[in-house]
C-alpha cells in the first residue's frame, strides 16, 4: 500500500539568509543595511550596555555613598518539618552532615528549621536556628533540640598607613 504524503515546512519556516553588500540591485548595496556613515556603520563599532554617545552614563553620574549591609548579610538554608519527618527515622539526629547526605542542604550555610508540616518522630536537631512554631512542634514530639549558632565572618583587616618609621 503506498502512502501520499506531501510534507512540508510551514510558511516561513525556511528563510533565505539576506546577502548584504553585493550591489544596488540586490536592495542591501553600499551601506549595507546599516544606514549613514556614524560609529554603527563602522567595523567594530559596538557599544556597551549604558553607553550615552560618550556623555557621562547615568551609572557613573549618581554618588554611591552611604552604608550597605550587604557585606554582613546573613544566608540561612532553610529545611521544613514536612521533609524531615519523610526522610528521618525516629531516634535519628538532625545536623549539617545528616541533612546534607540526604540531599536536604546543599552549602554549608547554617541551617534553619522552620515549621511547615507536623512531626510525629522523637528526633534530635543539632542546627543552627529553629523558628518558635517549629520548636513548640519539636519539643511537642519529644524531641531535642541543640544550636549551634553561626561564627561571624571574619572582616578584612586594613592597614595603618605610614608603615615602619
Amino acid at each position: 500500500m503506498a502512502h501520499d504524503f506531501n510534507l512540508h515546512a510551514p510558511a516561513g519556516a525556511n528563510k533565505q539568509k539576506k546577502v548584504l553588500g553585493r550591489g544596488q540591485g540586490t536592495g542591501k548595496g553600499t551601506t549595507s543595511g546599516k544606514g549613514h556613515k556614524g560609529q554603527k556603520a563602522r567595523s567594530g563599532g559596538k557599544t556597551y550596555v549604558g553607553f550615552e554617545g560618550g556623555q557621562m552614563p547615568l551609572y557613573r553620574r549618581l554618588a554611591r555613598r552611604g552604608f550597605s549591609n550587604y557585606p554582613f548579610k546573613k544566608e540561612w538554608q532553610i529545611v521544613n518539618l514536612s521533609e524531615i519527618e519523610k526522610r528521618y527515622e525516629a531516634g535519628d539526629t538532625v545536623d549539617l552532615a545528616s541533612l546534607t547526605k540526604k540531599k536536604l542542604v546543599k552549602s554549608v550555610e547554617p541551617i534553619k528549621i522552620l515549621a511547615l508540616g507536623e512531626l510525629t518522630k522523637k528526633l534530635n536537631f543539632n542546627v543552627a536556628a529553629v523558628s518558635a512554631s517549629a520548636k513548640e512542634k519539636i519539643e511537642k514530639a519529644g524531641g531535642e533540640i541543640k544550636l549551634n549558632p553561626p561564627k561571624p565572618k571574619a572582616l578584612p583587616k586594613y592597614k595603618k598607613a605610614g608603615g615602619k618609621k
